[in-house]
């Protein structure tokens, strides 16, 4: 059974092992390990959201939804949501990604976010194609990422006037 929630901090081993068995792969530059999980993702003053993914009671996935800060790293404008997806890469491919972004957008549109940004590694096949596929376009030059942009205004009905 598959089940998407929100993370925990009980849950941050498991998404280390998911962002290692990334980096096992070659898609990630470095490990991490527990203390960076809290530091970015479970304990931020800037998050929107973070999900899990889980296959019959083990951590497979999450995603992290933070609204940009000043000076982040990713050069992304303040009010701006940063997405990062974590799947492990052997249960790639198969609609999890989907599962988690459908939460993040939720979570997006109901922080009031207009825009989010994903900043992907050129060499990350993987994660050029998913983003891509929910609906991410590149719009500007990066060196070694490729920002995309994902407008979450454009599926949110507008009011008549």
């Amino acid at each position: 059974m598959t089940e998407t929630r929100p993370a925990r901090a009980a849950d941050a081993e498991n998404m280390a092992e998911v962002q290692n068995a990334i980096y096992r792969a070659g898609l990630r530059a470095s490990p991490v390990d527990v203390a960076l999980i809290h530091e970015r993702y479970l304990d931020p003053d800037f998050r929107v959201a973070c999900t899990v993914v889980e296959q019959e009671g083990r951590v497979v996935g999450f995603q992290s939804l933070k609204r940009a800060w000043p000076g982040n790293p990713y050069d992304v404008p303040e009010g701006w949501g940063i997405i990062g997806t974590h799947i492990r890469p052997d249960v790639g491919r198969s609609g999890l990604g989907r599962r988690l972004f459908a939460a993040s957008l939720a979570a997006a549109e109901a922080a009031g976010l207009r825009h989010i940004d994903a900043s992907i590694g050129v060499d990350n096949a993987p994660a050029l194609a998913y983003y891509s596929a929910m609906g991410f376009a590149p719009y500007r030059e990066g060196t070694d990422t490729v920002p995309h942009r994902f407008d979450v205004w454009s599926l949110t009905p507008r009011r008549p006037r």
